[in-house]
């Protein structure tokens, strides 16, 4: 049976020393894979400081990325300079329940994360349609979220699926290149998708789920015609700087 564990992400749950404990912890893991076991290289890492340091209060910021292995979140974010230990700009992050939920502990380690792909893809190849979780949200927020998209390479190596007998290996890979490619946000005019997605709708061919109207007037075909405008829209942002890494290579 599920449990909830609402105090896990409060910030005052005895005096805030387990999540700093715990955001100290997970810190310190990802910068030792990302910057002394291996070699970390990032792109446009300005852009990323500065949406999570000045961005306007009160609006959201959703990164998307690529995800190639079990160790994505949180070793990506563990290149030099991004405030990994700072706890007011920590956050929870959404994940597999089959993995991070097998226990009280890791519960209260891991919280929410999803990566839009929605599974693990260690093949270089472009990158495929993408689930609708990400649209959902960015549709429901209050405020129109910033969507930054990151794509990254060289996980694959420092932890590979099928590295001996079909298992990952017990611990992260060392000696590995790493590289982060960071984008530019991606800007959604909602009312405009709307009311596009309304339009097409009208023609849609999507099976039916029996999802309920929205307060703002779209029936499922609509949201369905919305969430995968914006899916679209963010998988060809990432799939562009993914052109762009290989351009960079080439150089």
């Amino acid at each position: 049976m599920a449990r909830t564990m609402e105090w896990a992400a409060r910030a005052e749950h005895l005096g805030g020393v387990p999540r700093k404990l715990v955001i100290g912890a997970v810190g310190a893991f990802a910068k030792t894979v990302s910057c002394l076991m291996n070699r970390t290289t990032v792109h446009n890492a300005d852009t990323l400081f500065r949406v999570v340091r000045s961005r306007t209060p009160g609006v959201p910021l959703i990164t998307v990325s690529n995800h190639m292995s079990t160790l994505d979140d949180p070793a990506m974010w563990g290149f030099r300079g991004f405030p990994i230990f700072n706890t007011k700009l920590a956050r929870w992050v959404l994940t597999a329940e089959d993995i991070c939920f097998k226990n009280a502990v890791h519960s209260y380690i891991f919280r929410v994360h999803t990566f839009p792909e929605g599974k693990v893809y260690q093949d270089d190849a472009p990158i495929r349609r993408l689930k609708w979780g990400t649209a959902s949200l960015i549709v429901r927020a209050p405020k129109t979220p910033i969507i930054l998209p990151i794509v990254h390479h060289g996980f694959q190596e420092v932890m590979p699926e099928n590295y001996m007998f079909g298992r990952r290996p017990p611990v992260p890979l060392c000696n590995k290149k790493i590289d982060i490619i960071i984008g530019d946000p991606v800007q959604f005019d909602l009312p405009a998708m709307r009311q596009t997605a309304i339009s097409e709708s009208r023609n849609a061919k999507f099976p039916t789920s029996g999802w309920p109207s929205t307060p703002d007037g779209l029936d499922e075909a609509a949201q369905k015609c919305l969430y995968s405008a914006i899916s679209e829209q963010i998988r060809a942002a990432m799939d562009r700087l993914r052109s762009f890494r290989k351009k960079i290579l080439k150089s």
